[in-house]
C-alpha cells in the first residue's frame, strides 16, 4: 500500500517546495504551464547535483581505500604488535597483509565502477526495481506538473469536500500548517547554504581530497536530524584517514564539525528556522523511524515537515479538549 501513495505524497512535496518559483516565474508574465515547466527543470536540476556530490564522493574514496590500505595495515601491525608481545600472542602479519590487501586491492580494481554504480542504483532505487523506479519517477513528475498548474483549484475542490460548519477551521489549520512549513523551508534553505560555505572551506583548508562535494553533502544532510550529520561526520573522518592517517588532520575534522554542530545547532537554526517546529529530540526520532519505515528514503526527508503539520492539528485539538465544559467541569 505504501508503494502507491509514496509517489503521490513525494511528488506534493515537491511542488510544494517549488511553488514559490512557479508563483514567481508567473508574476514575470511566463504562462502556467511555462512557469510550472521551469519551476520543475530547477528541481531536478538540484536532485542532480545531490546526486553528482554522491557520485563525486565516491569516485574520491574508492581509488583512497585501495591506495591507502596496505599502509593501514602497515600502521597496525607497528602499533598492536608490540602491545602483542607482552602477552605472549603471535601472529602472522605476513599472511594477513599477503592475503587481505591482495583481495581488497583486486576487489576495488576489478568491480570499484560496479560498486559505485550498484551504491548509486540501490539510492536511487531504494530496493524496487528499475522499471519500477522509472515508472515512480514519471509518475512524480506527471503529477507534480498538474499540481503546481492546479494548485488552487485542488484546494477548492477539498474545501468544498468538507462540511460548511468545518470549512473555516480547517482554513485556519491550513494556513497556519502552510505558514510554519514555509518558515521552515527557507530558514533550511539558508542554514544549508552557510553550513556549505563552512564545511566546504573548512575541508578545504585541511586539503582533503573533495572538500567542497564533502561539505556541501554534509549541509544538505542536515535536513535529517541526528544521521545526517553523523553520516557526513563519518565521512569526513574516514576521508581524512585515508589521506593522512591518524594525526593533525583528523583532529582539524573533529575542531571543524564540532565548530559546525554548535554553529548550527545553537545559533543558525534557533534564529533562521526559529524552532517552530517544536518536537522534543525523541518525538524527532520517532518520527524520522516511522516515516522511514513506510515511505523508505523519502519518508526520512519529509517525516520533519509531516510532524509539524501534525503538530498544528494536536496542538489545536488539544485546545479545544483544554476549552470543552467536559475538560473543566
Amino acid at each position: 500500500m505504501t508503494e502507491i501513495f509514496t509517489p503521490f505524497l513525494t511528488a506534493f512535496i515537491l511542488a510544494y517546495a517549488l511553488r514559490p518559483v512557479s508563483l514567481w516565474l508567473e508574476r514575470h508574465r511566463l504562462p502556467r504551464a511555462a512557469a510550472a515547466g521551469i519551476a520543475m527543470i530547477i528541481g531536478l536540476g538540484i536532485v542532480f547535483c545531490i546526486l553528482s556530490l554522491f557520485i563525486t564522493l565516491l569516485k574520491t574514496e574508492i581509488p583512497l581505500i585501495k591506495t591507502q590500505f596496505p599502509g593501514w595495515l602497515q600502521n597496525t601491525q607497528a602499533w598492536l604488535e608490540p602491545k602483542l608481545t607482552q602477552f605472549h600472542v603471535t601472529f602472522d602479519w605476513s599472511h594477513l597483509k599477503a592475503t587481505v590487501s591482495q583481495k581488497i586491492t583486486e576487489h576495488l580494481n576489478d568491480n570499484s565502477d560496479a560498486l559505485m554504480s550498484s551504491t548509486v542504483e540501490t539510492v536511487l532505487m531504494s530496493g524496487s526495481s528499475v522499471i519500477a523506479g522509472f515508472v515512480n519517477a514519471v509518475l512524480i513528475l506527471f503529477v507534480m506538473f498538474y499540481l503546481l498548474i492546479d494548485w488552487n483549484h485542488f484546494f477548492s475542490l477539498i474545501k468544498k469536500l468538507m462540511p460548511v460548519r468545518a470549512q473555516e477551521t480547517v482554513h485556519h489549520l491550513a494556513m497556519h500548517a502552510d505558514g510554519l512549513l514555509s518558515q521552515y523551508l527557507r530558514g533550511m534553505i539558508i542554514v544549508i547554504s552557510i553550513m556549505s560555505v563552512f564545511y566546504s572551506a573548512g575541508l578545504s583548508f585541511l586539503e582533503i581530497k573533495g572538500a567542497i562535494a564533502l561539505g556541501v553533502f554534509t549541509a544538505l544532510m542536515i535536513v535529517i536530524p541526528y544521521i545526517g550529520i553523523t553520516i557526513g561526520f563519518t565521512l569526513a573522518v574516514f576521508a581524512a584517514l585515508l589521506q593522512f592517517g591518524p594525526g593533525s588532520e583528523l583532529l582539524g575534522v573533529l575542531i571543524i564539525y564540532s565548530l559546525g554542530q554548535f554553529l548550527e545547532g545553537f545559533f543558525l537554526t534557533p534564529r533562521l528556522v526559529g524552532e517552530r517546529i517544536g518536537l522534543h529530540p525523541v518525538a524527532v526520532l520517532f518520527a524520522l523511524l516511522l516515516f522511514g519505515k513506510l515511505f523508505g528514503f523519502f519518508g526520512i526527508l519529509l517525516a520533519l515537515p509531516i510532524s509539524a503539520v501534525g503538530l498544528v492539528v494536536l496542538q489545536y485539538a488539544w485546545s479545544r479538549y483544554t476549552q470543552s465544559t467536559w475538560y473543566q467541569r
